[in-house]
């Protein structure tokens, strides 16, 4: 049964999540499993109208979506792209873009709007978080840099990062990291990898087949779990269900239930009852 793990650690309340950037075009989040049990909830925010509408129309009991941009709380001009998913608060660089030619008219800049941005930190609809899920094209960093108080209590964080940036002045993958680690996360997975095809080169007639040039991906920072007296009963339990449900992560997830269990907040023989109820 998919409560059973949630049964056995016993969570105050459920797993908050919030979702920045929930434009639903690269298809199901990795809290869905979650949400499809009545695990956790969502808040999440999309600012392009499209986007937004077809979130409102598939939402279930346990989500709310907002039009609200996440960010430094200043204003920006937002570059409404030919692909919605480029469109970003970054002017997209063409340079960069002619390196790979199926990515160049995707970039093209159709319209330009003023746009009002709000720190993490000064949404009042965010009352917990534990668990951050953001793909913002290039603005991901503002986002936790301007969210510190509210990130102080999450336990994960999934966001996109750029090896090669698609955007004039957009922060890196290593700007990122730099920022996770100061705030007490570390590395966890790589929930995707986007490789691209570099310009003119071409295999079997397939511009997007890639050979080993790295672009993008989704990689997933969890709470520093080598330093657990940092982390609360609570914050263990969550990370767990995050763990096992999100990556199947069993074994940070028995991690967190064999701390809980040495700390009493757990019985004797959780963590074997953790591995009886676990998929094989």
């Amino acid at each position: 049964m998919i409560t059973a793990f949630r049964d056995l650690l016993a969570p105050s309340r459920l797993t908050d999540v919030v979702d920045v950037g929930a434009n639903p075009i690269d298809g199901e989040p990795p809290y869905a499993p979650m949400l499809s049990a009545g695990l956790c909830r969502v808040t999440g925010f999309e600012p392009q109208p499209d986007a937004l509408a077809e979130l409102q129309t598939r939402k279930g009991p346990g989500e709310r979506y907002l039009p609200y941009a996440v960010g430094d709380g200043g204003e920006h001009t937002l570059n409404i792209c030919r692909a919605s998913g480029m469109t970003s608060l970054f002017e997209p660089d063409p340079d960069t873009l002619n390196l790979f030619e199926v990515l160049e008219p995707y970039g093209e800049v159709l319209e330009r709007i003023p746009l009002s941005t709000h720190r993490l930190d000064d949404i009042s609809e965010i009352e917990h978080l534990d668990f951050l899920k953001i793909d913002i094209q290039g603005g991901e960093l503002a986002v936790f840099q301007n969210g510190r108080t509210k990130l102080a209590d999450a336990v994960a964080i999934q966001t996109e990062v750029s090896f090669v940036t698609l955007y004039r002045d957009q922060p890196t993958m290593g700007d990122v990291d730099v920022e996770m680690r100061s705030q007490g996360f570390v590395p966890h997975c790589f929930a995707a990898v986007k490789k691209w095809p570099i310009a003119p080169y071409v295999v079997n007639n397939n511009p997007r087949w890639a050979l080993n040039q790295l672009l993008e991906a989704d990689i997933v920072y969890v709470r520093d779990f080598s330093r657990p007296d940092s982390l609360s009963d609570e914050q263990l339990k969550h990370l767990a269900l995050i763990a096992h449900h999100c990556y199947s992560s069993y074994d940070l997830a028995l991690r967190c239930v064999m701390l809980l269990e040495r700390r009493g907040s757990l019985k004797t023989g959780a963590q074997q009852s953790y591995l009886e109820t676990r998929p094989a």
